[in-house]
């Protein structure tokens, strides 16, 4: 599998672990986050294959030879992602810990819809539950992005 462009090679030991575990534990990308481990919360949000993926509920026996993207390979502190430097501008995180998965996922359904209205993010981002309640600065910061993605008027 490709993780964040590299090419990662699995050991047995790990084939039946969930690509959680393996993302955190094994190749130590501990930007994706443990929240319920049930596929309820989206703390643990990936990109595979461009997709976002509950990282909690994949095993990394499924996803040989598919391509994974972290939060970690989304962007970087030289060159933030639209959807981070609208985090940033709008001043989404309290706690922070959902932030990688609320992050991820608004990536993914922006490229799926790049101009979207308010109640179209409202459904989109309703599978990750935020603990502190930023919802709508999370709303807000996913239509900013669209913006500077180019996307809104």
């Amino acid at each position: 599998m490709k993780v964040n462009g590299e090419t990662v090679s699995v050991p047995a030991a790990w084939r039946e672990a969930s690509l959680l575990t393996f993302l955190r534990d094994h190749l130590g990308l501990t930007g994706t986050k443990f929240g319920c481990g049930g596929g309820f919360c989206g703390a643990c949000t990936v990109h595979l294959d461009g997709q976002a993926a509950f990282s909690c509920l994949v095993p990394v026996s499924a996803v040989d030879g598919h391509s994974i993207v972290t939060i970690e390979g989304l962007g970087s502190a030289d060159s933030l992602d639209p959807v981070q430097q609208a985090w940033k501008e709008c001043s989404v995180p309290q706690c922070g810990y959902c932030q990688p998965g609320q992050i991820m996922k608004a990536a993914a359904f922006l490229d799926e819809n790049p101009s979207p209205s308010e109640a179209e993010v409202r459904q989109a981002m309703s599978s990750n539950l935020c603990r502190c309640g930023t919802y709508a600065r999370i709303r807000k910061a996913v239509l900013r992005a669209a913006e500077l993605r180019g996307f809104r008027a």
